[in-house]
């Protein structure tokens, strides 16, 4: 694994630290909906202010065109304040220029104090060296702690770092760590579950985990490709008819990829009275498949017993409607209990993964679960992240 700078590398007591988080939470009618990033942001926090660190957070929220006071951080600030109490968390209703530098110099040790949205500022995802500059002068250190950001090349995750020493926090590091035994350094056989609806938006996913796993699990819709490509009757369900070409010629080249033996169909999404378990040859004209079948869960456990590593990204059928979240629940209960009895390490990551194995009530009995979407998928792609590029040792 390459080595990263870490909290570890540094004495922090009466340093200007500037943290990037990820505060990008769920919002609705101003209240916070979910706060698992926050929650999983406060061991850096706490480490810092307790060694007596003036500590600058910088992070975003949505996607504004400028200033846009919809998108203000004061509800995670205040949110944060109470998680951090009684360490005292102060906000700053500008983002950048002599405010921020009051703020800053009025910061005592072991205090903490949030920036307005770093998107307001145009030279943030232009990554504009003038703006990561401003930026760099308001501390003696850079610490990055978004990992679920660290895909993106802006001036608070890449650009500062030409101007400061940067280290990962603890979540980045717990990250990182993760994500290397998961795929770069495994434990093998090695397994790979991948779900959701399109190929087309995982391909360069495809080809980088199959020339590093032992098994290629594929399920959710795009699996219908896949078997639509193989010569089987799908009814109505969806798939990607310009890409049963491409789905022919993974299949050809690599003996690694396992399909669904059977399958959930109903006749519409909302009739649970048409629902039928179905051997793949018996699938009818008007049946649409919304999950994998019984055989098929059986039997991806079944591997998984004999397989050290397990990485996971996508739902294996509309979890959302049930009955048709069984799959989703059987395989993730299985590796759940796999990984408590100590034979599994298990990662899993993305939007949808997290909402399913929240769904399945395993979130917390995996080894690792991302809440990095984007970054999730470009590190599974093979991408190098430029935000995490920034912290290794030269």
């Amino acid at each position: 694994m390459p080595h990263f700078r870490t909290l570890d590398d540094f004495s922090a007591e009466g340093k200007r630290v500037l943290v990037r988080l990820d505060l990008n939470l769920p919002l609705q009618s101003g209240q916070i909906t979910d706060l698992t990033r926050l929650e999983r942001s406060l061991p850096t926090l706490q480490e810092l202010a307790h060694q007596k660190a003036k500590v600058i957070i910088l992070t975003h929220l949505g996607r504004p065109q400028g200033v846009d006071k919809s998108l203000t951080l004061a509800p995670i600030a205040k949110a944060l304040a109470k998680a951090m109490s009684p360490i005292p968390v102060l906000f700053c209703e500008e983002p950048r220029g002599p405010a921020v530098q009051r703020a800053i110099e009025e910061l005592q040790d072991g205090q903490i104090l949030v920036l307005e949205n770093v998107r307001f500022i145009e030279g943030e995802e232009k990554n504009d060296p003038e703006f990561a500059q401003e930026m760099a002068s308001w501390g003696d250190l850079y610490v990055d702690d978004a990992f679920s950001t660290s895909h993106r090349a802006h001036a608070s995750t890449e650009g500062i770092t030409h101007f400061l020493p940067a280290y990962a926090g603890r979540l980045m590091e717990e990250e990182l760590k993760a994500l290397d035994h998961a795929l770069e350094n495994p434990k093998r056989p090695l397994m790979a579950i991948v779900g959701g609806a399109k190929i087309s938006t995982k391909l360069p996913l495809f080809e980088n985990l199959l020339s590093k796993v032992d098994m290629l699990v594929v399920g959710g819709a795009m699996a219908n490709t896949f078997l639509a490509a193989q010569g089987y009757p799908i009814g109505m369900s969806f798939y990607e008819p310009e890409l049963l070409e491409t789905a022919r010629s993974l299949l050809k080249t690599s003996d690694k990829i396992f399909l669904p033996q059977d399958v959930v169909v109903s006749q519409d999404l909302n009739d649970k009275g048409s629902q039928r378990a179905r051997s793949l040859s018996e699938i009818k004209k008007d049946e649409k498949i919304f999950d994998i079948g019984p055989l098929t869960c059986h039997l991806i456990l079944d591997e998984m017993k004999s397989c050290h590593t397990l990485l996971w990204n996508g739902p294996l059928g509309v979890f959302e409607t049930p009955p048709f979240d069984q799959g989703t629940i059987k395989v993730a209960l299985g590796a759940a209990r796999l990984t408590a009895e100590g034979s599994l390490l298990s990662v899993a990551g993305g939007g949808d993964t997290v909402s399913a194995l929240t769904h399945a009530g395993v979130i917390t009995k995996f080894t690792y679960v991302s809440t990095a979407g984007g970054a999730f998928l470009e590190w599974l792609e093979g991408k190098p992240l430029p935000g995490v590029k920034a912290l290794m040792h030269e």
